[in-house]
């Protein structure tokens, strides 16, 4: 999958898949073939942290 390039939107699209649809970080990245790594560098890069109690970035 391809990602957004913008930080910002990036957070925007992320917090959006976990909030509808999936219950965790790990099974977002598993079923859209994302490294989790990556995605929480880019993202920590932006200034956000994923908060696995409440299943978002902030």
């Amino acid at each position: 999958m391809e990602l957004p390039k913008d930080p910002m939107i990036l957070f925007s699209f992320i917090n959006t898949k976990l909030r509808d649809k999936y219950t965790s970080l790990d099974e977002l990245c598993d079923d859209l073939d994302i490294n989790k790594a990556d995605l929480e560098a880019r993202l920590k890069a932006a200034g956000f942290e994923y908060n696995p109690n409440q299943n978002k970035f902030w």
